[in-house]
């Protein structure tokens, strides 16, 4: 399955925009997020050619503005679109919902979107010190399961761990998106990368919010198996 990154914080095209946050297009019908800013998606998403009557569901991991601040153009274009969010998301998330009739569903557990792409349900983290809800998304293909996250305020350790539990015979192929490591020492994104590997984790792509220093250290760990992420390029998992 492809998967194509349509927004983050870098790019290595010259006709590809970056920006602050992540958004990409899972199969071709699921948009996982829509970055900070809808024109630069659209922009984007006409360079890589990909027609917005052709995405069926829209996927918000969490409300911050990084990772919705483009679906209301999107809601604008789009026709008939779903959009999966999580109960907890905020009062003005909801009014743009209102705002343009958009069909909302709130999914707390894991729940299937669309064939064999998931939904982990919501998940509860604190950010600057208040609960915030966030979901992930889950593909499963003959390689095995692909994570992809937003933001991963709830802990990228924890939601990898509860989809591991759900595909126990399946192996953990790929994970990719925001692992929220900016932050961190880079001992503990060492611990955090070999984690990942105790757990079985196969490949590994952060972006967004996983920092330089986040990327850096994946990349020199997983070696071969570190997958570089960047606005405009495109991932068959």
């Amino acid at each position: 399955m492809k998967i194509k990154i349509l927004y983050d914080n870098t790019t290595t095209r010259d006709d590809v925009l970056a920006g602050w946050g992540f958004s990409c297009l899972v199969g071709g019908n699921v948009l996982f997020d829509t970055g900070e800013d809808g024109n630069s998606l659209l922009k984007n998403m006409k360079t890589m050619k990909i027609d917005i009557s052709d995405i069926k569901d829209i996927v918000i991991s969490h409300d911050h503005w990084d990772h919705a601040g483009g679906l209301e153009v999107l809601l604008k274009r789009g026709k008939d679109l779903i959009v999966y969010g999580c109960r907890g998301f905020s009062a003005e998330f909801k009014a743009i919902m209102n705002r343009h009739n958009a069909r909302l569903v709130e999914e707390k557990y894991f729940s299937t979107i669309r064939g064999n792409i998931y939904t982990t349900g919501a998940f509860t983290g604190i950010y600057k010190g208040n609960k915030i809800e966030e979901q992930a998304l889950v593909v499963k293909t003959f390689n095995g399961i692909t994570i992809i996250t937003g933001c991963a305020h709830p802990g990228i350790i924890k939601i990898v761990k509860h989809v591991k539990n759900l595909f126990s015979q399946e192996k953990i192929y790929c994970v990719l998106g925001g692992f929220h490591l900016k932050d961190l020492p880079d001992d503990e994104i060492v611990a955090v990368c070999n984690k990942l590997r105790d757990i079985g984790v196969q490949k590994a792509g952060p972006a967004h919010c996983s920092g330089t220093d986040g990327v850096r250290i994946f990349k020199d760990i997983l070696g071969k198996d570190f997958i570089q992420i960047s606005a405009g390029i495109q991932i068959e998992v």
